[in-house]
């Protein structure tokens, strides 16, 4: 069984959309509130904050009702079409709009307009995907993503959004706009979801009836047994608690190095961003021969040594440290990221996988709605030497709590010695 690289690079083009606009959200809004609005950094943080809550109650939502709707374009097509245009338009007339409570109003719509589609464009991967590929599919899938926020972060450099006291974004969001809408029409054109969800719907069942001849309803829809349940709640609590220590460093390391370490933050972040890219594909493929649970405890492990090395740098620590510190932590990221949600999905039954979808961005969204304010107060009433022991702390209990996942793993290629480790699903 391999994977069709050429279909996953193109239901790819849907992370693409949505990573270019969370880059252009990310860097963009908060100089538009402070610069053009004047508006203190506290309440241009609560704004910026209203994606991961609109995120905990919008994607589990609108992940259930395209598990529900059958068009001739399929379950996920309308959504990231209708989603795209409509967040596309939003976010290009951002740039024009003079009074706060109105650019609010349109922020907001935007926002409503991602949260439509993101979780059926995720949901859409594991769909066309035969369950043990899906690690693999989602490296793809990270790329393309990466790939999108990399492309507007250029498009920023030729527009020069970091000019010191910029005020005017408008042709830069533009041009956003426009990348997210060339690149749904290159989606439309050419991603077959019907067709492919069929294809791989044989296939699982297929792969089901191998496993469990005697079964003869195999994609008959069944609720979780106990120790699945049990299971989905582990891996999600696992989610949650590595998205509370990394998003601590991630959201306030800018801050660290220039106020603790009194060095540049962006070289480190490039660093680990870079280790990232080029371990998804690897990661994948690690992930198919030995399983995906052993791997994401092996990304844990190598997370929570980086955080738990970097509490020990100090001023004048030599920078190829840091560097090294940075890229096992970015290794560790990509290797948790490309097997969680595979495993999150690989319990979801017949038409249920954007309903699974939906917990998977609940359990992480909430995390990073309640770490950055949790890890302030910590920060604020200990100081920072708690910043990396906190995200430490949090990532070692990720892998307590993953190592008694029984199930969601995929069947590895070839079985070993390994199978011994970590436990099998039952």
């Amino acid at each position: 069984m391999k994977l069709n690289y050429k279909r996953t690079i193109l239901v790819g083009f849907a992370f693409f959309l949505i990573s270019a606009f969370w880059q252009a959200y990310d860097t963009i809004i908060p100089l538009i509130l402070t610069n053009k609005f004047e508006m203190e950094q506290v309440w241009s943080g609560a704004i910026m904050s209203l994606d991961n809550i609109f995120a905990v109650f919008l994607l589990p939502l609108f992940g259930t009702l395209s598990d529900k709707v059958n068009t001739k374009f399929g379950k996920r097509t309308p959504f990231i079409v209708v989603g795209t245009v409509l967040a596309a338009v939003f976010l290009a007339i951002l740039g024009f709009i003079p009074s706060l409570v109105a650019f609010i109003a349109v922020l907001l719509l935007s926002l409503l307009s991602m949260a439509t589609f993101r979780s059926p464009a995720v949901a859409l991967m594991p769909d066309v995907t035969a369950k043990p590929l899906r690690s693999k599919a989602n490296a793809i899938i990270n790329l393309m993503g990466t790939a999108g926020g990399m492309l507007v972060l250029g498009i920023s450099i030729i527009f020069k959004t970091d000019e010191k006291g910029k005020t005017d974004f408008s042709a830069y969001l533009i041009s956003v706009g426009i990348i997210m809408v060339l690149a749904l029409v290159a989606f439309i054109f050419t991603v077959k979801e019907r067709l492919w969800s069929a294809e791989a719907d044989a296939e699982n069942e297929r792969l089901e009836r191998e496993r469990a001849p005697e079964t003869d309803a195999v994609s008959e829809k069944r609720d979780l047994t106990k120790g699945e349940f049990i299971s989905l709640i582990l891996i999600l609590a696992s989610v949650a608690l590595w998205y509370i220590g990394y998003n601590a460093v991630t959201s306030k390391y800018s801050v660290y190095a220039s106020k603790v370490l009194q060095v540049p933050y962006n070289v480190t972040l490039l660093v680990a961003q870079g280790a990232a890219i080029v371990s998804y594909v690897p990661v994948g493929i690690v992930a198919s021969k030995f399983g995906r649970k052993r791997t994401i405890l092996a990304g844990v492990l190598m997370l929570t040594a980086a955080f738990t090395a970097a509490s020990f740098i100090k001023v004048g620590t030599p920078e190829i440290v840091m560097y090294a510190l940075f890229a096992l932590a970015g290794i560790g990221w990509a290797t948790i990221n490309v097997n969680s949600f595979p495993m999150v999905v690989e319990l979801a039954k017949c038409g249920d996988v954007g309903k699974y979808t939906g917990f998977y961005y609940t359990a992480s969204m909430s995390a990073q709605i309640v770490t950055p304010i949790f890890s302030g107060f910590l920060i604020g009433k200990l100081g920072w030497w708690v910043f990396f022991p906190y995200a430490a702390i949090f990532t070692g209990l990720a892998f307590v709590t993953m190592l008694f996942v029984r199930h969601g793993d995929a069947r590895p290629e070839k079985q070993g010695a390994l199978e011994a480790l970590g436990g099998a699903d039952d």
